[in-house]
């Protein structure tokens, strides 16, 4: 049986015994309430303490409760990242109502579809995104529209939430790659933040930095929620080009980050020579797509402790998360408590308490995504002696060869990623053949005293090709000079349209 007991080495007594359970959002956020009233909790152009958070969020339940929302109604959160993103989440989850969120970069259309596809009681929106809002207006009328400013008059309590109840939708791609509403339950959310708490030796009173999209299941419970329930405080990022100065000003300790965003940091560090991330940074939490080990052992040497996870949003994002990261850089760690498995043809399987309720509208896509109970997650793994998980591919990806061999490309993708001078590559086939397509780490082949640097890493790429069994080996190597094309979440996008 899985047990979060492998984690507590990890971090100190007294930080172990204040990672307790909550059954739902409203149970946290009135603990939190009571105990960090008066600690700053967001930061968003002003500091805001856990009081003025909870005043804020009162006074919007109150409106919410007004316009006759109440317990079990679907609520859209449509605004960028924010504190009135935050505090319009609180208020609908601590109503007992459900969250639906909207990424800011959907169109008028999209908005109103979404409308009637998740049967969205009311919509609370940016104010700056009042001319997206008048398509809906027009074509649903029956859907409230509320100001992200908007205040009741009279007092609605938090409601007493039960954990099965149904708390938030989110966009996902899934299995299958078609976009899609996770309906994931209060008691979910909650077990995904708990998740958050573990393999850091002090988790509470920290100090965030957000630049994930808080509609993104890694940026609303790793980013945003695990940091409310550990009395710590979240900058909100407003322009990642601003990124930088602002960490300059704020000061992070933590940070939750993609790949690519880490090592874009990383990259800044060397090239001016100082952390980028600032010298209070300690620990930065990155998932979301392939970690390289190359990020592990690199921000080992400027004293940040980089920590793989791996999770889904049908999952309430964390699965494992890998506190020996030094130790076993190609692994995402541990299973989380709670989490029951199989592997089955080399595929995880998951279920438990942690897992959605479903795809929302989606019956055909629910049907295909579960068997026996287990959730078929897509993703190709395996286990070590220790019980360390790490992903090998794709099941989607996977490449049939003439031959009948069957490859995933991620499985072969790693090998070549172990060089420092490789960020990233991606394995095709073309014409019966792999082929291979390779992003230098300029930061590192810059620095090698080389007269030419590109044959130097065709030789490197070259040794690893030969070390391969012979049906996984590529025909073809293309060093690319440009950036691959990349998802919303910085994934690589696999079908590539030229280089």
């Amino acid at each position: 049986m899985i047990t979060n007991e492998v984690f507590k080495k990890y971090t100190s007594e007294e930080t172990w015994n204040k990672i307790v359970d909550y059954q739902s959002v409203s149970e946290m956020w009135a603990s939190c309430v009571k105990n960090y009233a008066n600690k700053t909790a967001i930061v968003d152009g002003k500091e805001y303490t856990y009081s003025e958070i909870d005043q804020k969020v009162s006074a919007m339940r109150a409106a919410l409760s007004e316009k006759g929302v109440g317990a079990g109604d679907r609520v859209g959160v449509f605004m960028p990242n924010s504190a009135s993103f935050a505090v319009a989440f609180l208020a609908i989850t601590t109503l007992g109502a459900v969250a639906a969120l909207l990424p800011p970069h959907l169109d008028q259309t999209a908005v109103f579809g979404c409308s009637l596809k998740f049967g969205l009681k009311a919509i609370v929106y940016a104010d700056a995104f009042i001319e997206k809002m008048e398509f809906t207006a027009q074509k649903n009328p029956a859907v409230i529209l509320i100001s992200e400013n908007a205040q009741g008059q009279s007092k609605v309590d938090i409601a007493e939430v039960a954990g099965e109840a149904p708390c938030v939708i989110i966009f996902t791609g899934g299995t299958t790659g078609k976009n899609k509403g996770a309906l994931l339950s209060n008691r979910a959310i909650m077990r995904g933040v708990k998740n958050g708490c573990f393999g850091i030796k002090e988790i509470f009173g920290l100090r965030y930095f957000l630049v994930l999209p808080l509609t993104h299941v890694f940026g609303l419970v790793r980013n945003l929620l695990t940091c409310l329930y550990t009395g710590s405080s979240i900058f909100i990022c407003k322009n990642n080009k601003d990124m930088f100065k602002d960490i300059a000003v704020y000061k992070p300790s933590i940070m939750v980050l993609v790949p690519a965003l880490a090592e874009m940091a990383l990259n800044l560090s060397k090239q001016f020579k100082r952390n980028m991330l600032g010298e209070d940074m300690k620990t930065i939490i990155c998932g979301a797509s392939a970690v390289s080990p190359y990020l592990v052992k690199e921000y080992a040497q400027i004293g940040i402790t980089l920590l793989p996870g791996y999770g889904l949003t049908e999952s309430a994002n964390l699965v494992s998360g890998n506190p020996e990261a030094l130790k076993k850089p190609d692994s995402v760690g541990y299973i989380y408590e709670g989490m029951e498995y199989k592997i089955v043809n080399d595929e995880l399987w998951l279920k438990g308490v942690n897992m959605m309720d479903g795809y929302v509208g989606e019956p055909e896509e629910n049907q295909i995504s579960y068997e026996d109970g287990y959730f078929k997650t897509g993703d190709l793994v395996r286990i070590d002696e220790e019980g360390f998980l790490y992903i090998t591919g794709r099941k989607k990806e996977v490449i049939v060869l003439p031959s009948g061999e069957n490859i995933s490309p991620a499985e072969v993708e790693s090998k070549f990623n172990e060089l420092d001078t490789v960020q990233d590559c991606l394995i095709t086939l073309e014409n019966g053949v792999l082929a291979l397509q390779v992003l230098p780490r300029m930061s590192v082949l810059g620095l090698l005293a080389k007269d030419n640097p590109q044959e130097y890493l065709k030789e490197q790429l070259n040794k690893v090709n030969d070390a391969l069994p012979s049906f996984q080996r590529v025909s073809k190597i293309v060093i690319r000079t440009s950036d691959f094309v990349r998802s919303p979440s910085m994934k690589i996008v696999r079908n590539q349209n030229g280089l």
